[in-house]
């Protein structure tokens, strides 16, 4: 197990608060990164506070994550030690069913989608903590490549906000209208 320090809160009522856990292994498709910056969302807000349904505490909030990759899994392949990466709201799913197969890991027919805080690893039982942390572990597949160009105090945002702008004007409307003028 790999030892980390976060910030958690312990019921829906009590703020944050230091907390010392630990998380899993780097198995073969798992990319160990150190996190640098983490994004505050309106919904870390909302799942600490029960809000949305009932959390799973102590709860570890946080996945607008930025990081350096300190280690990496046999499959891991597409990283390299050192490099920045981003994490979004997921750390893995299935990978089999045809919604993962088409990039819809959200609506996994398994029902293996695991979210990167307040959620249970594949095995559903060990919960999942959030980037409000100094590492975390996430399968290869739901980690991102960051330019080292970027303020990375301004990508972390944009693994959530970023996405959720991004995913329906590219596939929307917007994303017709430009190729029916172009």
């Amino acid at each position: 197990m790999i030892p980390v320090k976060g910030y958690a809160a312990h019921n829906e009522k009590d703020p944050l608060g230091p907390w010392n856990f630990e998380r899993r292994n780097v198995g073969a498709d798992d990319v160990e990164i150190d996190i640098l910056f983490c994004g505050i969302c309106h919904s870390d807000i909302h799942q600490v506070r029960s809000e949305w349904r009932p959390g799973i505490f102590p709860m570890v909030p946080g996945h607008e994550i930025v990081g350096r990759v300190v280690s990496l899994g046999e499959n891991a392949r597409n990283f390299k030690v050192g490099e920045l990466v981003g994490i979004g709201c997921m750390v893995d799913s299935c990978h089999e069913c045809p919604s993962c197969k088409s990039g819809h890991e959200q609506f996994c027919e398994k029902g293996e989608t695991v979210w990167t805080y307040n959620g249970l690893e594949r095995d559903k039982k060990t919960p999942t903590y959030g980037g409000y942390s100094n590492k975390i572990v996430c399968n290869k597949d739901f980690v991102v490549h960051v330019s080292e160009k970027l303020d990375l105090k301004g990508v972390a945002p944009l693994l959530c906000a970023g996405i959720t702008t991004y995913s329906p004007l590219k596939n929307g409307v917007l994303a017709k209208a430009i190729k029916w003028l172009f």
